[in-house]
């Protein structure tokens, strides 16, 4: 009989073990310790929830749902969180205020004259590099030559074969001692980031030449270029950036790398000692990596706020990009034209690309999922669904004050294939499908690269955009489709449906609310709205803007039932199968 009860006994305590570690629900506080179990006391951290998850699993052999509660506060990290093909059927649930923060705070601020400066703090024991700041959340302005756009100077001609821009003298006479100053130039329906190498004066004229590699992509890549008119009248504006001699205006800063001086210009005398100061210290916060044959299945964000990123390549390298956002590594003119096939236009280019980092990044995810997240303060891009990706989706999410795009899906031609190629992988599981971006709002977002978008799809298929509300943006609202090419590809019936765009084109045209590249039979673009888009003064071509627009290889698209203002619409070198019915001032 003793027996019996000492069997029954370390049964009950055996189960009372499981039931505890088997528990579905996992618990982090800012005032918790990972040290605890995340049952009965809060971890501290996300990622060891996300391991204690995982361990639940392991331990326990468990396919259930398990839930993380993420109590209200700013959990700032030192890496990003990583989520792989072991952490599945996971919920990551927050409190309203609950922040997920790739920034650190900037104290000890002291007066100067009318500046505040404080030291950069390190970062994990090494200086740190970054190009935003916010001041009490609101976005400081890296010190620059202009604080209205349409005062910006204008170049005077170009030079390709000695890579010189010319200027005006009088544009570049603050900065021409100054160190690591940057270039900002608008190129048609981009905008290029040019590290500024040398100056020289000639009478009324600079020659500015510039650092590599931007230097060799810049004078090479036809597509987009800065203008030059014969009457000056529409040349390419530019803007200065980056130099301490530009800091002359409340709410700009400037960080001094050599020295590790921070200086700000306050806004409405602000107290800096009592103020709070937060610059980027990670590009990503959040990746999500599984592989094709071992995906990470079943991931869901709710609640959560994605903050304080940077993105530093463009202060090493430039940024020239080719649309998009998605920037150059190598691109020139090609004489003669390549001959294409299936209809194609001769080209006159080739380019290689790469894509800024985002906040939250995704590689081969089966069903990861945002709802009501909030992706804001960024210095790239918001989230990204890479490559392999399924049945994600992102509902009631905001985004905004976002430097790149705001939400991105699909290929862009990656590092390895030529950007005018049709991409359709022999392996179908590298085709992100069967996402959905809906119900969610956009504003201010590419509020540094003027030609990023809203809502960036590329190589996708299936993809629904549905219901989104898009306002203050620089270019396209709604960017579908990529290669230039009306060759099959693994585009196919994409839906966008619903959406209210306006107040769009603040800076860059060649724009449409809703924009189309390549091949995609069975795409319908129907009952969205379009309206207001922006008259800037210094734009290539005063007229080249659209509220709908079919560019390059569209194909086997339906556009019906927009209501747009007027009748504004372009269809450059379309394929066929387009379909245009019922568009313009409809009633809805």
């Amino acid at each position: 009989m003793k027996t019996v009860l000492k069997k029954v006994t370390i049964l009950l305590i055996g189960l009372v073990y499981f039931i505890n570690v088997g528990a579905t629900d996992i618990f982090v506080a800012t005032y918790g310790n990972d040290a605890n179990d995340g049952l009965n006391k809060p971890l501290s951290s996300l990622s060891m929830a996300i391991r204690k998850a995982r361990e639940i699993r392991r331990n326990c052999k468990t396919s259930d749902s398990i839930k993380i509660h993420i109590k209200k506060g700013t959990y700032r990290l030192y890496e990003p969180i990583f989520l792989r093909p072991e952490d599945y059927n996971i919920e990551i649930i927050g409190d309203y205020g609950t922040i997920i923060s790739g920034g650190i705070t900037v104290t000890g601020w002291k007066r100067d004259g009318k500046l505040w400066v404080a030291d950069a703090p390190d970062f994990n024991g090494h200086p740190l590099d970054f190009r935003q700041m916010w001041v009490n959340g609101v976005k400081a302005v890296r010190a620059r030559d202009v604080v209205d756009f349409e005062n910006m100077h204008r170049i005077k001609s170009i030079n390709k074969e000695k890579r010189i821009i010319w200027v005006p003298k009088s544009s570049i006479e603050k900065v021409i001692h100054s160190q690591y100053t940057e270039m900002v130039l608008h190129e048609m329906w981009c905008i290029a980031n040019l590290r500024i190498k040398n100056i020289v004066i000639q009478g009324d004229s600079a020659g500015i030449s510039f650092q590599e590699p931007e230097s060799s992509i810049q004078f090479e890549h036809p597509w987009p270029s800065p203008m030059v008119t014969k009457d000056g009248k529409q040349n390419s504006p530019f803007y200065l950036t980056n130099s301490m001699q530009l800091l002359d205006n409340e709410g700009e800063w400037y960080h001094d790398i050599r020295s590790g001086k921070l200086y700000y210009y306050p806004r409405d005398n602000e107290d800096m000692t009592n103020t709070e100061v937060i610059i980027p210290a990670l590009e990503t916060l959040v990746q999500i990596t599984g592989t094709p044959d071992y995906v990470v299945n079943n991931i869901t964000f709710r609640n959560i706020q994605f903050e304080n990123t940077s993105w530093i390549r463009p202060s090493y390298y430039g940024h020239v990009p080719l649309q998009a956002g998605m920037y150059l590594t190598e691109a020139y003119k090609l004489n003669p034209k390549m001959v294409r096939n299936d209809g194609n236009h001769k080209l006159d280019n080739l380019g290689w690309l790469g894509r800024a980092n985002a906040a939250v990044e995704i590689r081969n995810g089966n069903d990861i999922n945002f709802r009501n997240c909030t992706f804001q303060h960024l210095g790239g891009s918001g989230i990204d669904y890479i490559i392999g990706d399924k049945r994600g989706i992102v509902d009631s999410c905001i985004f905004r004050d976002i430097a790149m795009n705001g939400y991105v899906s699909g290929s862009f031609s990656t590092s390895g294939i030529e950007a005018h190629l049709p991409y359709n992988p022999k392996d179908k599981r590298e085709i992100c499908e069967m996402q959905t971006i809906n119900n969610s709002i956009f504003k201010e977002v590419a509020n540094e690269d003027w030609g990023c978008v809203a809502i960036a799809a590329g190589f996708v298929a299936n993809i629904n955009i549905e219901n989104n509300n898009i306002s203050e943006i620089p270019y396209t609202g709604i960017s579908l489709g990529w290669g230039w090419t009306c060759s099959p590809n693994c585009m196919h019936d994409n839906r966008v449906y619903g959406n209210t765009i306006y107040h769009y084109a603040m800076h860059m045209y060649d724009t449409a609310g809703i924009y189309t590249l390549g091949a995609q039979p069975g795409t319908v673009i129907s009952h969205n709205k379009i309206y207001g888009i922006y008259h800037p003064s210094y734009v290539h071509d005063p007229e080249h803007w659209f509220y709908l627009y079919t560019d390059e290889g569209s194909s086997g698209i339906t556009v019906k039932d927009n209501w747009t203002e007027s009748e504004k619409f372009l269809k450059n070198a379309n394929g066929p199968g387009n379909i245009w019915k019922n568009n313009g001032r409809i009633k809805q």
